[in-house]
């Protein structure tokens, strides 16, 4: 179904688990990817089928905003749809406002399309999403001629009257982002010209990946600093191609923590998107001591894959480089669980860039681990996590302020208290992991629906 009407909210009651976690299962796929190929594909000549395409609310909303856009988007199969594109500077003005529901993603990046056609539209969003900085792409995006409208704060909604010829841009991110990258690329696509985007710390490139995909041409420097710049061709003619989405390794690490801390656990998770920018997690787990197995290597759509397999044992505490956090940003809730649960302190370094996610992710996590017993504090913009070496306490209330993944990981959580967990609301989740639950319920977790 692509129903988008958001249900009640679905507290739940997470009690430890009893039994080991086991199996094999498969996770949605990748988020951030299935942004993209919508988006791409509607930017490009032809038909592009895309398979494995994550169904959560997320992501049909960016369907629903390239439909509205003019491009034919179609469901054919679960995870499968075909999208026919209008070619890049022939989209269509919306009728009505693009509601983007909860998805920063969607927004951020679909404002650099935006921007660079010559039409008006207006971006909204839910009440999470409402309060979520956009200055960040508003003041980049305005130099290519286009003009916006907000909200104090640059906040949702947003009015764009994009420019048919816009300027192509030359900007470097004050602050390492993936989706203000992308917004900067997706602005030069349709500029004449070279666009040039300076990062301080490499972030996820499933942007660079995709547009050379469809036939952009693409240039990656690594910079002296350790950053990169990344310069774009501007107006490529952008052809369909087909695309395979892997599993997202974001929701894939919910399922391998939990595996990694229920005693006797061991659980393999197929087909993980696994490009080197997204594995910051796998990396520090590992680090942590988890025996964390990867087989059946391969490569599809251009991306690597691979199966991954937690077996549970016991872990210690890990001090992790902020120049790391681009390629982990959204684990740091999940893997914060992960510490509290280790032997001795963690301390995770240079996390600016939780506050401006779902919620505010740093304080959420301090939150969820303080409601649970643990020891957590934030210095500047470190997290520091005193693990337990064991079952936390428990026994608290989580609020998740509408953000899935503090939801998925307050869950994770409850498998492994001492007491029972109350989650203020799990509809959320259903944003980037239809069916969690029932996924967590077949390997043995035992929630209740």
């Amino acid at each position: 179904m692509e129903s988008m009407n958001a249900p009640a909210s679905r507290p739940l009651t997470v009690r430890s688990a009893t039994t080991p976690l086991s199996g094999a299962v498969t996770v949605p796929g990748d988020k951030s990817i299935s942004h993209r190929a919508l988006m791409f594909a509607a930017l490009a000549r032809g038909e592009t089928g895309i398979t494995g395409l994550l169904e959560g609310e997320d992501v049909l909303r960016t369907a629903a905003a390239m439909r509205a856009l003019g491009a034919t988007v179609t469901r054919t199969a679960p995870g499968t749809w075909q999208v026919t594109g209008k070619g890049l500077g022939a989209l269509q003005e919306p009728d009505d406002v693009l509601d983007m529901g909860n998805s920063g993603t969607a927004a951020r990046l679909l404002s650099g399309i935006l921007a660079s056609h010559g039409i008006f539209s207006v971006m909204t969003g839910d009440g999470s999403l409402r309060g979520r900085p956009m200055k960040r792409v508003i003041d980049p995006l305005s130099a290519t001629g286009a003009r916006f409208t907000a909200r104090s704060g640059g906040r949702l909604p947003l009015a764009i009257a994009g420019v048919a010829d816009p300027a192509p841009l030359s900007y470097r991110l004050p602050v390492a982002s993936a989706q203000v990258k992308s917004a900067v690329l997706l602005a030069g696509l349709n500029a004449p010209g070279t666009t040039r985007v300076e990062e301080p710390v490499a972030t996820r490139d499933h942007t660079e990946n995709m547009l050379r995909h469809f036939g952009a041409e693409v240039a990656v420097a690594p910079l002296d600093t350790g950053g990169r710049v990344i310069t774009l061709a501007g107006r490529p003619d952008l052809v369909a191609r087909d695309v395979a989405v892997p599993g997202d390794p974001s929701s894939a690490a919910f399922v391998l923590a939990a595996a990694l801390l229920v005693p006797g656990s061991s659980v393999t998770v197929r087909g993980v998107g696994l490009n080197p920018l997204r594995t910051g997690l796998f990396a520090t787990l590992r680090e942590m001591g988890a025996d964390l197995r990867l087989s059946n290597e391969r490569v599809e759509g251009g991306e690597p894959v691979g199966d991954l397999t937690a077996v549970a044992g016991p872990l210690h505490g890990v001090d992790v480089p902020a120049d790391r956090a681009p390629s982990m940003i959204d684990e740091y809730p999940i893997l914060a669980v992960v510490a509290a649960h280790a032997t001795g302190p963690s301390r995770f370094r240079g996390l600016e860039e939780l506050r401006v996610k779902e919620s505010d992710r740093l304080s959420a996590t301090v939150a969820l681990l303080q409601r649970n017993g643990v020891s957590v504090d934030v210095v500047g913009d470190d997290m520091l996590v005193t693990g337990t070496g064991g079952a936390v306490p428990g026994g608290g209330l989580v609020e998740t302020r509408m953000d899935h993944r503090l939801a998925m990981s307050a869950i994770v959580l409850g498998l492994v208290a001492a007491r029972p967990v109350e989650v203020d609301d799990t509809v959320f989740i259903d944003t980037s992991f239809p069916g969690f639950i029932d996924l967590m319920n077949r390997i043995g977790a035992g929630l209740a629906a």
